[in-house]
């Protein structure tokens, strides 16, 4: 059978209403576009009803508990069944056959909700990836901006880093508790406020008259990136079905990849053009515009009460991320005094340690780590995290190296490191074919060994070599990464239950905003040995060399992780061996 959780969405179009014996009728709800099925029956069949996946339920012969209902039960039994299939330790996920039966067996009711969808989910892709793309931008073209920020502040460019930082630490803090916030209050309604705080706290940035001033606002900005990211995955997950949702993550996959590489060259730009305000009042009409296209055309999304919050569990998450992200941001920077950095990141991983602890134990959790019980979700989260801090090495050693080892200009480094964005994009099309014909487990493996190999091919650039060669090999190498961010973004929910999506974006995102992170440390720490071992002041070509090799280790050593995926892990999502050619 297909995945919990998938089998209700496989149909684009409901079609009329199904009878059954006359009685039995599957409907669409009222009062929202997003509002749910419903399976219903009629007393006159004698509970004979119309299933999720549009099946026939026998008639109730009354050997079943008082309160429950046949349809939730079979709602229940799928989630059990794909839960176990795909390596849940032998039993559902906590709270999905919970949520699913509570659902069913409501007093006065015997109807099994069912989620549906009123809009495209193309568009609904291109829309949030459009905010996204606003978020992943500002992050990376602040930094252009910071030597003109620093001589109209009055403050050194190594202490405005801490304007950085205070953004990355919010970012990565309020992650956890953006799946709660989300089932509180309706993904929709808390994107679109996420949109809005992001965008006020860009105007306070640009108004923005001294170091103090312009780190709470950084910090503002944070906290509305942290809602924006994983919620906008919700919100797109909760209207895609399984076949769908490899073009859904290819569109959420562009904004990661484009920003790190358009943000430098666009803010040298606006910096040089009207001065570093305008870094921050570009997000003014791209928020608004996206403010409004979130509230015209993505269908409201009903919010549910997900119990109480994690409080003690919240703390120590967030306490944890905020001392790792610290750390890692600072260490070797200058930015701080020396044993900060240190002592932030030995402080982090014992909190972390405790955070982890608690999480096992709680009832209900600040980050789910049972979800790890879903092979797809532990190799999209945890294997992808060593791809993805290799990965994320790159976009901050080419601009580096074109300018510090070949003296390029930073427009022009910007320029040749945009080839990036563009391999990223040619891969758009390409993903789907290449899932459906190769499946996830060969296409991860051969996806991780072809980046390798690009990275590894950056360390034999030389200023001898043409950028038009230069520019070809990032091409490539954005081709691949690309295909491997996208295939593991939409592994990691393949065969999750609908009652799951909220508790793993807050989880999936933690480890997805942490992981660029360590990548800038890796890539940092292996410049600074390399030049240490040979006895050098200033960094040279080879140090370079060894970074980008490094970095290549380190994807590469995710490719046998995926082997150990199942021929036909993520199939439903992949189409691969069912002769699907779905669009």
């Amino acid at each position: 059978m297909p995945p919990a959780g998938s089998c209700c969405s496989r149909d684009r179009d409901p079609g009329p209403a199904v009878d059954v014996h006359g009685a039995a009728e599957v409907t669409r709800g009222e009062g929202t576009p997003n509002a749910p099925r419903t399976v219903a029956s009629d007393p006159s069949s004698n509970g004979a009803q119309v299933d999720a996946a549009g099946g026939y339920t026998p008639p109730d012969t009354g050997h079943r508990p008082s309160g429950t209902d046949p349809a939730g039960a079979t709602l229940a039994a799928g989630v059990a069944e794909a839960a176990q299939r795909e390596g849940a330790a032998g039993a559902p996920l906590p709270g999905d056959a919970e949520t699913t039966t509570a659902a069913a067996s409501a007093p006065g009711a015997a109807v099994a909700t069912l989620p549906s969808r009123a809009a495209d989910p193309r568009l609904t892709a291109a829309i949030v990836a459009c905010a996204l793309f606003m978020q992943n931008l500002d992050g990376s073209a602040v930094t252009t901006a910071l030597p003109s920020m620093a001589r109209d502040l009055g403050e050194e460019p190594a202490r405005l880093g801490a304007a950085i930082t205070a953004y990355l630490v919010a970012l990565t803090v309020f992650i956890p508790v953006s799946g709660w916030v989300a089932d509180r209050f309706g993904a929709k309604r808390v994107f679109m406020a996420a949109i809005c705080v992001f965008v006020l706290a860009s105007l306070l940035c640009a108004r923005a008259d001294n170091l103090l001033e312009l780190v709470a606002a950084r910090s503002l900005q944070g906290l509305g990136g942290a809602m924006m990211v994983p919620v906008a995955r919700l919100l797109l997950l909760r209207q895609v079905r399984k076949d769908e949702m490899l073009s859904a993550m290819a569109w959420l996959t562009m904004p990661a990849m484009l920003g790190p590489v358009s943000g430098p060259p666009l803010g040298g730009l606006l910096t040089d053009a009207f001065g570093w305000h305008a870094v921050f009042l570009i997000n003014l009409p791209i928020g608004a515009l996206g403010l409004a296209l979130v509230a015209w055309k993505i269908p409201p999304t009903p919010a549910r009460d997900p119990g109480p919050p994690d409080l003690p569990g919240l703390v120590l998450v967030g306490a944890a991320l905020a001392l790792l992200m610290f750390g890692l941001e600072t260490a070797g920077r200058g930015v701080v005094p020396r044993p900060l950095p240190e002592a932030a990141l030995g402080l982090g991983l014992l909190t972390g340690w405790a955070a982890v602890r608690h999480c096992l134990r709680a009832a209900r959790p600040a980050l789910d780590f049972s979800l790890f019980r879903v092979r797809t979700f532990k190799q999209g989260a945890l294997a992808g995290s060593l791809f993805r801090v290799g990965a994320g090495a790159t976009p901050f050693l080419v601009p580096l190296l074109l300018q510090l080892g070949f003296g390029k200009s930073a427009s022009q480094a910007g320029l040749v490191s945009f080839a990036t964005a563009l391999g990223a994009f040619a891969m758009k099309p390409l993903a789907r074919p290449v899932l459906r014909r190769f499946g996830f487990r060969r296409a991860l493996v051969g996806g991780a060994l072809l980046s390798a190999a690009g990275v590894a091919v950056l360390a034999t650039l030389s200023p001898a070599w043409p950028l038009a060669a230069i520019f070809a090999v990032l091409a490539a190498g954005g081709l691949f990464r690309s295909l491997q961010f996208s295939a593991l973004n939409a592994l990691a929910f393949a065969d999750l239950p609908a009652a799951r999506l909220s508790a793993s974006t807050s989880l999936f995102g933690t480890f997805q905003q942490l992981a660029p992170a360590l990548g800038v440390v890796l890539a940092t720490a292996a410049l600074e040995a390399s030049a240490h071992l040979a006895g050098r002041a200033a960094l040279g070509g080879e140090d370079f060399a060894a970074a980008f090799l490094v970095a290549a280790a380190l994807i590469a050593a995710s490719a046998p992780l995926h082997a150990r995926l199942a021929p036909d892990a993520g199939v439903a999502v992949s189409g691969h061996g069912t002769g699907s050619r779905a669009g």
